[in-house]
């Protein structure tokens, strides 16, 4: 028989203090999702020669805590409430890290920012001039010739040399190709601008389509007559545009809210059109935190989804600003 002694007993109890440790620190290869409480949007917003609408109430936006999963959190997803774990491949897009994710979801902050004071300030019937500069790449599909070539918020300015004001030019000229064949793409990635060569291939189920495998939007530049100036520090994507929009015209002294505290989701467009987001769960969690009077969220699959997870939160689905601005009118 072994005789545990006291001083055995110490180095288990070292090693497995280690373990939990590790167990607690060391990342995984996979991300947690986290709510976070929904916070005010007026502190961000600035507007020159705006004023606060009378009235009270308040709009918020709503974001999600995304980090590695330590290896504790990955073996019990769990021990946080309202958690999910995802693979990487599921929140980087293909060829893309961390850091470069993470430089995407500032810009598509920085980009919402202006698309969204750009919708409130037309609602209100200002001149706001939109200059259509290319097509915007959303996203590119994992396997597809574009990874590695091609990256979200690239602006495809010209194919084969053609210059292209939108996604309508992108498809007419690729029409003029047959999957196999090799398609010049020239874009403008940040303050560059380069030509990516790329082999394209047969849409699925569409044998004669060539594709390189991409979502692309339009890519516009906004000239505003007055200054507007949005600060949401390091919170990336997105999808506070509709919160933000509303935020703008309550600064210009438009009593949007009608005295009541209201979240808001969903990525913003410049013909005011509002689109889905991610981590809608997370999100329809903080807004209840918050304790806000309804959240609106854009229509479809994300609709539904916030719903599950209301848990008595007046959920009000928009497709665009102005259906927005007409439910709140009549909120109760």
């Amino acid at each position: 028989m072994r005789i545990v002694t006291a001083k055995r007993l110490l180095v288990v109890g070292l090693i497995l203090l280690a373990v939990a440790v590790g167990l607690a620190v060391y990342p995984s290869n996979e991300y947690i999702f986290l709510p976070d409480k929904a916070h005010p949007v007026a502190p961000l917003v600035t507007v020159q020669g705006g004023k606060t609408a009378p009235g009270g109430g308040a709009v918020y936006f709503v974001d999600v805590v995304v980090r590695k999963a330590t290896l504790l959190e990955r073996l019990f997803g769990g021990l946080h409430k309202g958690a999910d774990l995802y693979p990487a491949s599921a929140v980087n897009p293909p060829g893309v890290n961390d850091t470069q994710r993470r430089k995407i979801d500032l810009e598509d902050m920085q980009r919402s920012q202006q698309v969204a004071a750009a919708v409130a300030l037309s609602a209100l019937h200002r001149s706001v001039v939109i200059t259509h500069t290319g097509a915007l790449i959303d996203a590119v599909a994992g396997g597809e010739p574009a990874v590695g070539k091609l990256a979200p918020d690239d602006v495809i300015i010209a194919i084969d040399g053609k210059r292209v004001t939108g996604p309508a030019g992108v498809y007419n000229e690729m029409a003029k190709h047959k999957p196999g064949d090799v398609v010049a793409f020239t874009i403008r990635r940040g303050k560059q601008s380069l030509v990516e060569r790329i082999r394209t291939t047969a849409a699925p189920g569409q044998p004669k389509r060539p594709i390189v495998g991409i979502i692309i939007e339009p890519a516009v530049d906004l000239h505003l007559p007055i200054h507007v100036r949005i600060d949401a520090g390091n919170v990336g994507g997105p999808s506070a545009g509709l919160a933000f929009a509303l935020e703008v015209m309550e600064k210009l002294g438009k009593d949007v809210v009608h005295g009541h505290k209201v979240a808001a989701t969903g990525e913003i467009f410049a013909d005011g059109s509002v689109g889905p987001i991610g981590g809608i769960k997370q999100k329809t969690i903080g807004a209840r935190e918050a304790g806000v009077d309804a959240f609106l969220v854009p229509a479809g699959e994300n609709a539904r989804d916030a719903k599950k997870y209301a848990d008595g939160l007046r959920i009000i689905p928009v497709k665009n600003f102005q259906q927005a601005l007409r439910a709140l009118k009549t909120l109760r």
